[in-house]
């Protein structure tokens, strides 16, 4: 039994050490002084204005004097236990002075999605967040496994507007009581405080799980992405930074100097062992004293030769940044993605890693220039390709114009055909069918003519290039020119040309060819 309960220790230690858990920072109470236009809480000889149409939930905490006050239409104060209101007797407060007119701050307008009103915090008994440990843009704001906590005795005021009709969560803790299940969070919002505390497009929904992946799971906001940026920078946009072609990690908002390492996982790999292994054994080092570590796993889209989207792929993303200015902004961080990389080369498979891919960006022009550079091949070979295409239509439509191209039908005749008599009758018991897929086809065609034999009367094509055309069989070869009568440009030969055989460029003619039956097969040996 003994054994049973310290086993049942240890999986709660482990759920813990892998939950996150996220703490609501701002509130409405009645005594935070930035709740109040003029930063500090009313006093006796004040007078105090909610506005009308807003919706509000305050918590009071402690016994107030007011000589007036004016209330929402639609709010709630909720009294801790001896708080209250008195009305002011007009004696003089030396602290209060000749009273001023308080209004209430707006906090419509404190979004879910900002992670500055967001921050990590440990559960009761738990460890703190590791202090080498920070979390991209899109992973400071709840995610899908997370918990949420409200401060006990608290009020507070929240913007749900989402590109999600629902936003997951694992719990929520509110006036010290922790709801995880469906029902409980369900009858919570069935009660008056709620509508006052939440509003917008999104709904919360609790469910109670945790990741069930040891590899971790994807934090779920990013179709939320533009809205948590959008918080975080407002108007003032991405900061300057000292490093050539900064990286820009996933999920997160603007450029980070430093090295991004990339993992592609099997079914064995740990997210928090790893994680372990690479602060004890690294981060602890005294060289790697200033570098931070963002692990998580994000998808990864990928494409069609970089231009079409075909779906995404679950990576491990590791991004290490350090505090090094001007030219050495990242040169830590670039040292530990090497060793990183160099380790996971030798002990990846029993870490569950099969591959792992490097991108670093730092301060000096050597690091500059080798964090820019697969971006610089991607670009040149695509302009590159677009030059060849561009060539080759212009050539195409060159010849074209200048009427060494023209359409022309193409015969497909089977590969034994070359071989018979052209004089020779069709048998009368003939019991093919038509085939229309291996009828005329027409197209733009360009042949090559090779050697010609049997003094001139046949020869063999050594490649057609059509445009329009298709080969539905590799069974069917192409006659000769002029045993098929074949019509197109036909450029090139070598060898000694017969009596009567088409000479270089020389453009064939094509007499009207009725449309053969394919014989039966079973019909030759």
């Amino acid at each position: 039994m003994g054994s049973l309960l310290f086993l049942l220790g240890v999986l709660q230690l482990l759920a813990a050490a892998r939950a996150a858990y996220k703490q609501w920072i701002p509130n409405t109470n009645f005594e935070t002084a930035s709740n109040w236009d003029k930063e500090r809480v009313p006093c006796a000889s004040d007078v105090i204005h909610f506005e009308k149409n807003k919706v509000l939930s305050v918590f009071v905490g402690s016994p107030h004097t007011v000589t007036e006050m004016f209330l929402p239409l639609n709010g709630e104060l909720l009294l801790a236990p001896g708080a209250g209101f008195a009305a002011f007797d007009g004696s003089w407060d030396a602290g209060c002075g000749s009273g001023a007119v308080l209004r209430f701050a707006d906090a419509e307008q404190r979004s879910w999605f900002d992670p500055a009103l967001w921050k990590d915090v440990s559960p009761a008994g738990g460890r703190e967040p590791a202090r080498r440990i920070f979390s991209v843009d899109e992973e400071r704001v709840p995610c899908q496994y997370d918990d949420v906590i409200f401060q006990p005795e608290t009020s507070f005021r929240v913007n749900l507007d989402s590109s999600q009709q629902v936003i997951h969560l694992r719990s929520i803790s509110l006036m010290g009581q922790e709801l995880s299940s469906a029902e409980a969070w369900a009858e919570y919002l069935g009660g008056p405080s709620a509508p006052r505390q939440f509003h917008g497009n999104g709904t919360l929904q609790v469910t109670g799980a945790r990741c069930p992946h040891s590899s971790g799971c994807a934090c779920g906001n990013t179709q939320d992405g533009h809205r948590i940026c959008a918080s975080l920078l407002g108007a003032a946009g991405c900061p300057a930074l000292p490093c050539q072609s900064p990286l820009r990690p996933l999920g997160h908002c603007c450029g980070v100097c430093g090295a991004v390492v990339t993992l592609d996982f099997t079914p064995d790999f740990d997210l928090q062992k790893y994680q372990d292994r690479v602060v004890q054994s690294w981060l602890s080092l005294p060289k790697y004293e200033g570098v931070q570590m963002a692990i998580s796993k994000v998808h990864s889209a990928q494409t069609f030769l970089g231009l079409l989207p075909r779906g995404s792929v679950p990576v491990i993303q590791i991004v290490l940044v350090d505090g090094g200015a001007g030219e050495q902004a990242g040169t830590a961080a670039q040292q530990l993605a090497t060793d990183l990389v160099g380790d996971i080369a030798q002990h990846g498979a029993a870490l569950g890693i099969s591959s792992s891919r490097m991108e670093v960006a730092t301060g000096s022009t050597l690091g500059g220039q080798a964090g820019g550079r697969a971006a610089r091949r991607i670009a040149a070979g695509t302009v590159l390709g677009l030059l060849s295409g561009l060539l080759v239509l212009g050539g195409i439509l060159f010849l074209y114009r200048k009427g060494k191209l023209r359409p022309c039908p193409l015969h497909l005749h089977r590969l034994w055909d070359q071989a018979e008599d052209a004089a020779s009758p069709e048998p009368a018991s003939d019991k093919g069918f038509d085939n229309p897929m291996f009828d005329v086809v027409s197209g733009l065609c360009l042949g090559i003519r090779g050697a010609w034999g049997r003094g001139g009367a046949q020869g063999s094509v050594l490649g057609v290039f059509c445009w329009g055309c298709c080969f539905p069989s590799p069974s069917f070869a192409f006659p000769s020119p002029a045993a098929a009568g074949t019509a197109g440009i036909w450029l090139g030969g070598g060898g000694a040309a017969g009596a009567g055989s088409p000479g270089p460029a020389d453009v064939l003619p094509q007499p009207p060819v009725r449309p053969q039956r394919d014989r039966d097969l079973t019909a030759r040996p």
